[in-house]
């Protein structure tokens, strides 16, 4: 069972609702149907929509094949909840005017040391599993 992956996913993906709605009232308020139409306010949420889309994937991917090979929770919650930070603090730092640069790389911090712990996590994991 993938239970906490379920909920670091269903957290993600509210998150990833949230940032969409963004972009449909931009583009609603700006009549915009496709790209940004040189609206900053636009460009901004469709970059915070897309870089999130980028990311996430693969760190739900990794937080669940480490949940399903049997990895004790708390190496599965800890990463899910700093991928979770991470993309809400970038997202809040693009979503502003002007984008706050250093949330945006403090945001990108969390989530490159994220999903590297996690390819270390799940390396090592199954390498233990392996050999004992």
């Amino acid at each position: 069972m993938l239970f906490i992956t379920s909920i670091i996913a269903s957290i993600l993906t509210i998150i990833f609702i949230k940032l969409s709605f963004a972009v449909i009232g931009f583009r609603r308020k700006n009549k915009v149907s496709l790209g940004s139409g040189g609206h900053d306010d636009l460009e901004r949420a469709i970059r915070a929509q897309g870089n999130f889309a980028e990311y996430v994937p693969f760190g739900i991917i990794l937080i669940a094949c480490l949940e399903l090979n049997g990895a004790p929770w708390v190496l599965v919650a800890i990463p899910g909840i700093t991928l979770i930070v991470g993309r809400l603090i970038h997202a809040k730092a693009l979503n502003v005017s002007p984008p706050d640069f250093g949330k945006r790389v403090l945001g990108m911090k969390f989530t490159f040391a994220t999903l590297f712990a996690l390819v270390f996590l799940n390396l090592g994991w199954s390498i233990y599993k392996l050999v004992g």
